[in-house]
């Protein structure tokens, strides 16, 4: 049994010029942050790793608000929260690039510290496997108050372009499959090499991130000098209490340069059959497991329109609730790899792409997100996603092939979607 001491203290900072303020001290880092809703999580130094939750006891602190506030009051309750970054195809024998390859395989990761802002507040944790320390909790406590504001800076970058033969040859094998009957959509991606005209830091795509015009949840794992970030808009899976809420996210079309252009895409893609049928693959496996491992599950008949910064996509909401013993572990690995980010039938889409694409996506497109003691948290799909060093780094996109799919019509569609990565380093 492993025991873990929590405590917790509210604060009034800004999270994230509190976490810009810490970080320098601390070389693993993790980020899930909503940029829509009170739902962000950042934390700093690794306090354990755990392969598996069903076996921990958790003891909070004399400074937590646990001993200030009546047993049962929402605003008390702040379990120790977790870090969860999973690959795409972790049992993928072909290596990941030297950048994905440098990441341990862990499972559910304690930071020392966690900046919490969510539907109770916004609080300070520190996490200790032994009694917390209250000299430590004063100290940061005293450096979160202290925290300077946040500045962003633009890093000039360059992309060294992809083969479009290559390209092409993968579409062929594609739609060869989908033509053989072996699949009937798969889900390629492209991944492009960026290199940077001078030395960056993980703050510095962060804070580009969040205050940029990226929609969606921030992701970023940092593991020594090596990061993995992004700014997904796919939710895989949410829970709390008894209540799950999941997203099928297929479908894409630009946006418009202006309301009524983005206007009339949407409407084009909500009548485009080839995008309907895609979105339904997701639609049918996400409702599938939600019937297998739930019950009053709702999944509207009729998707509507997610609107993005640079792309628009057809997107339906669901929402259940969860037998007895099913954990939010148990959902996140029922779901992923979904129709949207392989193909369908889902096991031999993953087969297909380990012969078509010539790398091992790592994180991109896995699950990645938080689980609290609780069992409450969320996890999301990590797309429009790169990992780097400080100085280079590989930006990846993808997207849906059907059998009336173009190649270069696709190949411009993960154009579209990387601009959100590469809006990152201020472009």
């Amino acid at each position: 049994m492993t025991r873990i001491y929590t405590c917790n203290v509210p604060i009034e900072a800004d999270l994230v010029d509190a976490f810009c303020w810490l970080q320098k001290g601390f070389t693993d880092q993790f980020v899930y942050y909503d940029k829509q809703r009170a739902c962000r999580y950042m934390g700093l130094g690794r306090c354990i790793a755990l392969p598996s939750l069903r076996d921990v006891e958790y003891e909070y602190g004399e400074g937590s608000p646990l001993h200030e506030v009546a047993a049962g009051e929402d605003a008390a309750e702040q379990p120790p929260v977790f870090f969860s970054f999973n690959r795409f195809d972790a049992a993928n024998p072909a290596p990941a690039d030297e950048l994905m390859s440098s990441f341990p395989r862990l499972r559910f990761m304690l930071p020392e510290i966690v900046l919490i802002e969510n539907g109770r507040g916004r609080f300070l944790q520190v996490n200790s496997l032994g009694p917390v320390y209250p000299g430590r909790v004063a100290r940061f406590t005293r450096m979160v108050a202290s925290a300077p504001p946040r500045q962003r800076a633009a890093v000039p970058f360059a992309l060294e372009p992809d083969s479009r033969e290559a390209w092409g040859k993968a579409m062929d094998a594609a739609l060869a499959a989908i033509g053989e009957g072996r699949v009937s959509k798969v889900v390629l991606s492209r991944r492009l090499r960026l290199v940077a005209e001078h030395p960056f830091s993980s703050k510095d795509l962060l804070v580009n991130l969040i205050d940029g015009d990226a929609r969606g949840t921030v992701l970023l794992y940092r593991y020594a000098d090596v990061f993995f970030c992004g700014c997904t808009p796919e939710l895989l899976v949410r829970k709390r209490g008894g209540v799950v809420e999941s997203m099928c996210l297929a479908g894409t079309c630009p946006a418009g340069a202006t309301a009524a252009e983005s206007d009339a895409l949407a409407e084009a893609l909500l009548a485009d059959g080839k995008n309907r049928a895609e979105h339904d693959y997701v639609v049918q496996l996400i409702r599938s497991v939600l019937d297998r491992v739930c019950y009053d599950v709702d999944v509207p008949a009729v998707p509507e329109i997610m609107r993005l910064a640079h792309v628009q996509h057809l997107f339906t909401p669901a929402r259940a609730r969860v037998l007895a013993g099913i954990t939010l572990a148990d959902l996140m690995e029922d779901l992923h790899p979904t129709p949207a980010v392989a193909g369908t039938p889902v096991g031999e889409a993953k087969m297909l792409l380990r012969t078509i694409e010539p790398y091992n996506r790592g994180f991109y497109a896995g699950a990645c997100g938080f689980v609290d003691g609780v069992g409450d948290g969320e996890f999301s799909v990590a797309l429009r996603t790169g990992v780097f060093d400080g100085e280079m780094g590989y930006v990846y996109g993808g997207c849906g092939i059907v059998g009336e799919s173009d190649a270069d019509a696709e190949y411009e569609e993960i154009d579209l979607k990387l601009r959100t990565i590469l809006s990152a380093f201020g472009a």
